[in-house]
């Protein structure tokens, strides 16, 4: 009877699964396999950024984009809800796993042809702009010549 309370089928039974609760996808499944991509993800998406900013290779077939055609998780309205929404899909594990994702800083966290608001990132931090501001400019300007100072005495 012990046994039982404590086995991790009946825990699965009492709290519907011990890991996160991860949105169905709607296309075919990966060709490497799914256990393949929980673990490898991000590898991947680090490589192909790679290729994508250093090699200046547009073509590549796994882009973030391309996830959200399979991966986008709707709701009531049948709109694709953006990061900010706790059902997004990348949130599912991600939430889970306590591990910040800062890609939608800068990408887009739903499929191509939904509007997006541009605070869809707040959920992970502000979105800092690519090019800082005239305030913030001189500050770093100050700060850098405070170094350089600080350098000139040693």
């Amino acid at each position: 009877m012990i046994f039982l309370l404590i086995s991790p089928a009946y825990a699965g039974e009492l709290t519907g699964g011990l890991g996160p609760q991860i949105p169905k996808a709607t296309g075919q499944p990966h060709p490497e396999g799914n256990a393949y991509m929980r673990r490898w993800h991000m590898s991947m998406m680090k490589h192909d950024r790679d290729l994508t900013m250093y090699n200046g290779d547009r073509g590549i077939g796994a882009s973030i984009g391309k996830c959200f055609e399979c991966h986008a998780v709707r709701d009531e309205a049948s709109t694709p809800v953006t990061f900010a929404n706790s059902r997004h899909f990348c949130r599912a594990c991600h939430d889970f796993a306590a591990v910040k994702i800062d890609c939608f800083d800068c990408h887009r966290s739903t499929p191509e042809g939904v509007e997006e608001p541009p605070s869809h990132a707040a959920v992970s931090g502000s979105i800092t702009p690519l090019m800082p501001d005239a305030e913030q400019t001189g500050s770093l300007q100050a700060y850098l010549d405070a170094l350089g100072r600080k350098e000139a005495r040693k």
